[in-house]
Parts: structure tokens; C-alpha cells; sequence
């Protein structure tokens, strides 16, 4: 019998409790919820970082939420963003999302030393100023 008020009850996740530090790495085939701390890298369809969690490292996934701390080399397709990242910290998406934290009678977001790579990586022809028949394309002129 399932669980109606909570559906995903029964769904088969790893768990990285509060107040468990793991270090090393971390790969899983089903979702990894981190409420304590990972150092190193992390493997999994998604991951989401509670409040309380904190993941530093690699981290390759479909889909990420964080409300807690990140930091490290992210490469995702999406990305929730709520919590903290860190300075130095490289996020790689195809879509992302931030949700604004009230802090005082403020809301805003705040990245530091961050780098942002969002959406597909463009092909080399539009890299290279390349036009759809393959001669180059002058950069548009100044007015």
C-alpha cells in the first residue's frame, strides 16, 4: 500500500544525514538528498541539498536543488538555486532557476567569485563568426 499523503515516500533515495560528513566519492542511480556534509565528487540523477547541507566538489548531475551551501564544478542540465555558493565556485547548466531569499526587508541574490555557463555551448561557427554558408561574418559596424 502507498503512501497518498506522501508519494514519494517509497521512492528509493540516498540519504546523507545531518551531522554525517562524508568525504571521498559519491555515485548513485537514484535520487541523493544531503542534509549533512559531502566533500569530493558526486554522481546521481539528481541531488538535492537541504538547508542544513553542504556538497563541495564535483558534482555531475540531471538536476540539482540547493538550498544549503555549494561549491566546486557543477555540471547539471538544471539547477535550482536558494541556498549559498561559494567564491570560486563553477556552475555549468541548461536552464537555471534562482529563488530569492528574504533577508530583512530585502530580497535579493548575491554572487561573489562565481562563474555561470547557462544553456547550450554554442557550435563553433558561431564561435568563429562563421554564417550558415561558411564564410566569415564581419562584426556588425559601430555607429
Amino acid at each position: 500500500m502507498s503512501d497518498l499523503k506522501n508519494p514519494g515516500a517509497t521512492e528509493k533515495r540516498t540519504l546523507v544525514e545531518e551531522g554525517t560528513t562524508f568525504k571521498g566519492s559519491l555515485t548513485s542511480t537514484c535520487p541523493i538528498l544531503v542534509k549533512g556534509t559531502i566533500s569530493g565528487d558526486v554522481e546521481a540523477p539528481s541531488l538535492t541539498i537541504a538547508g542544513s547541507g553542504a556538497v563541495s566538489g564535483k558534482v555531475k548531475a540531471g538536476e540539482l536543488k540547493s538550498e544549503g551551501e555549494l561549491s566546486g564544478e557543477v555540471d547539471v542540465d538544471k539547477v535550482v538555486l536558494s541556498g549559498a555558493v561559494k567564491d570560486n565556485t563553477v556552475i555549468r547548466a541548461k536552464a537555471l532557476e534562482v529563488k530569492l531569499a528574504v533577508t530583512g526587508s530585502k530580497m535579493q541574490v548575491v554572487f561573489g567569485e562565481v562563474q555561470l555557463d547557462i544553456g547550450d555551448k554554442p557550435s563553433l561557427e558561431k564561435v568563429e563568426g562563421k554564417g550558415e554558408n561558411g564564410k566569415s561574418v564581419p562584426p556588425p559596424a559601430e555607429s
